[in-house]
């Protein structure tokens, strides 16, 4: 019995904060939104596509950005974060987008003397970040068998809000493109990256992606049993 509990602590890794960015745009009456394959190198489901996005680090929460979250949005990361946090999710998810896409969402600011660890290339830009355009849509927990756990959280915003698109150099996210949300539910994917694919699907079907409505989370145990599912 010891035995398989100390493996069963073995594998279970310790859980990291981490944000994902879905940027949506319209060509005529059909959205698409920008998906990329990860690369050989992850150890996170490698060859899998994904939405922009990565680990929240210690920096982001020292980053002031140019907007705020809407009120609305800030409220509901506080069901699961500090305040601070909410923040640092946020900032996080404009900053990954930044890394893997060269893509700004900002708005012009003059950078700190000091800009926090990972954030000097952004500022280089010329743009600060600018969270007043996201929408918080989902959480979801990574199961305890994995090589890599994230509490992560997912945010939407509009591609018409992108200030500026960076030549950069990135090597993470491969094939990136922007593609239809059904083409996209036939990619190498994982269900977390489906769920939401479908909850933005709805949202655009309702009329808007930024009404605030509660934000679905779902935290899966081993083997993909004990889901336990909830609302904030």
């Amino acid at each position: 019995m010891a035995d398989k509990t100390a493996a069963k602590t073995k594998r279970q890794q310790p859980i990291r904060d981490a944000a994902t960015l879905v940027l949506v745009r319209r060509r005529g009456q059909t959205p698409e939104v920008l998906m990329g394959e990860r690369s050989s190198g992850h150890v996170f489901y490698p060859h899998h596509y994904v939405f922009p996005g990565g680990r929240v680090d210690r920096s982001d929460g020292y980053v002031i950005p140019a907007s705020d979250l809407r009120p609305e949005v800030l409220n509901r990361l506080k069901a699961s974060a500090t305040d601070r946090r909410a923040r640092a999710l946020a900032l996080a998810a404009v900053r990954e987008t930044f890394e893997e896409t060269g893509l700004v969402l900002g708005l012009k600011a003059q950078a700190p003397k000091r800009p926090p660890k990972g954030w000097a290339s952004f500022y280089e830009t010329g743009f600060g970040p600018a969270l007043d355009g996201l929408t918080y849509i989902y959480r979801a927990v990574t199961p305890p068998d994995r090589p890599r756990r994230f509490n992560a959280r997912f945010f939407v915003t509009e591609y018409d809000r992108i200030a500026l698109e960076a030549n950069i150099e990135q090597d993470e996210l491969l094939k990136l493109r922007w593609r239809d949300i059904d083409s996209a539910l036939e990619l190498k994917i994982r269900p977390i990256t489906a769920i939401v694919l479908k909850e933005i699907r709805d949202r655009l079907q309702d009329g808007s992606l930024y009404d605030d409505r509660p934000v679905k989370w779902v935290k899966t145990g081993l083997g993909g049993r004990k889901r336990v599912s909830g609302v904030e």
